[in-house]
């Protein structure tokens, strides 16, 4: 902020702070720490909250625990508060949660789907759409993940099941607008809002997204150089930087799986031969014991190779400790971390991975060689980073405004706790 800003601008810049900093901090702080972490007067702190409070974006609750004395007060989202609609769409299934601010999650829907893109994003499209006729207003974007590199905010490919430059808004055909044109800009998650515009989805790729919200919420938070890898059916991997994944020029990185980092020389449905996402994930696995493999499907005999037949899960898990030791001379993270089967890779065969690592690494990184962690968040990742995107978009001066304007007087209901749905994609509760 500069001499030149007006008290309504310093307000509506103080009104994200306080938002942004109750959402990073999962509704957790109580107002006085807020009010001491933003460096507020305790007045100011009040009026903006008592005016957050009325607009229905905030709402207090005492702390819990609080014994005697005036009640310590936790802002957390309101009851008919903002909702961002986010999806995790895997090679197999979709996952749609709605998310409030703070990053509690509503499983609203999983279900699996035959692999073609009509077949995956059509249902995807009419169950978004269904969800916000029914939160109506208080439903501020959409964000979705998906299992492929994204090019110009929108077009997907994902070589496994054939997807080539598929046009996943216009898939998903939801109200309120297009998706960006082919050739606009890419949407770069954490970057500021630009693309999309308002009542755009923003598409993203699931290892960008797991990257986002680990730098947000998980093991990269408050780290300047990091790692992550994403393991699934085979791997993506994204430098971040200062809290924000380097998705690329055309939003088509994060494809450290498709480099010839394990030594091997299968050729790749994507078109290159050796690449290191051939030997790692849920693919390698059933591979090496003979079981039909690809396409998008095994995910349930994969996760019993991986608890059963130690031999393969080592196979995979020093083909992922070579590729590690290149990224770590090339990048020089101060964490690696891994999510999806990476991390029950890392529990049933660390000593394998290590082992793998270590001889991999230049001299001068094996004197402190970075820490290898499983994800904090688990599967959840890439989910709760396409519901960062969305609320990255709203937490602006421009997104509150439009909010102001929007928010009917009487607002719709919250998702419905009972419609909770527990995962088939991962044996993961919502959180």
């Amino acid at each position: 902020m500069n001499g030149a800003t007006t008290s309504g601008e310093l307000r509506a810049h103080n009104r994200v702070r306080l938002l942004r900093a109750v959402h990073d901090s999962g509704a957790v702080r109580t107002r006085s720490q807020l009010t001491r972490d933003l460096r507020l007067a305790r007045g100011t702190a009040s009026v903006l909250v008592a005016g957050l409070a009325e607009a229905g974006l905030l709402h207090e609750e005492p702390a819990p625990g609080h014994a005697r004395g005036r009640p310590t007060q936790v802002p957390g989202p309101h009851p008919h508060g903002p909702v961002a609609l986010a999806a995790d769409v895997r090679e197999d299934a979709w996952e749609l949660a709605a998310c409030e601010l703070g990053g509690r999650v509503t499983v609203l829907d999983v279900r699996p789907h035959d692999g073609t893109p009509q077949g995956t994003l059509g249902p995807l499209g009419e169950a978004v759409a269904a969800h916000r006729r029914r939160l109506g207003h208080r439903v501020v974007g959409v964000g979705v993940a998906l299992a492929g590199p994204i090019r110009h905010g929108g077009l997907v490919d994902i070589a496994h099941l054939g997807w080539r430059s598929v046009d996943v808004p216009a898939l998903l055909n939801l109200p309120d607008g297009p998706a960006a044109q082919p050739g606009a800009p890419a949407f770069e998650p954490g970057a500021r809002p630009g693309e999309p515009r308002p009542g755009t989805p923003v598409i993203g790729n699931d290892t960008v997204l797991a990257a986002l919200a680990e730098a947000r919420r998980g093991h990269l938070r408050d780290v300047r150089v990091g790692l992550h890898l994403h393991v699934d059916f085979d791997l993506g991997g994204v430098l971040v930087v200062d809290g924000r994944p380097v998705p690329g020029a055309s939003g088509a990185g994060a494809e450290f799986g498709h480099m010839p980092l394990s030594g091997g020389d299968r050729p790749c449905p994507c078109g290159a031969t050796g690449c290191w996402g051939m030997d790692v994930g849920a693919n390698a696995l059933l591979r090496d014991v003979g079981l039909a493999h690809g396409g998008g499907r095994g995910r349930e005999q994969a996760e019993r190779v991986l608890a059963t037949n130690g031999e393969a899960v080592e196979a995979n898990a020093r083909a992922l400790g070579r590729g590690v030791a290149a990224l770590v001379n090339a990048h020089d993270p101060e964490v690696v971390t891994l999510s999806g089967h990476g991390v029950e890779l890392l529990q049933r065969a660390g000593q394998a991975l290590m082992a793998a690592c270590e001889p991999g690494l230049m001299a001068i990184r094996r004197d402190r060689p970075p820490r290898i962690e499983g994800s904090a968040l688990g599967w959840r990742g890439s989910l709760l980073g396409a519901m960062e995107s969305v609320f990255d978009h709203f937490l602006t001066p421009e997104g509150l405004e439009l909010w102001r304007k929007n928010h009917p007087d009487q607002a719709r209901d919250t998702p419905d706790r009972q419609s909770v749905t527990y995962s088939t994609l991962a044996r993961h509760k919502p959180l």
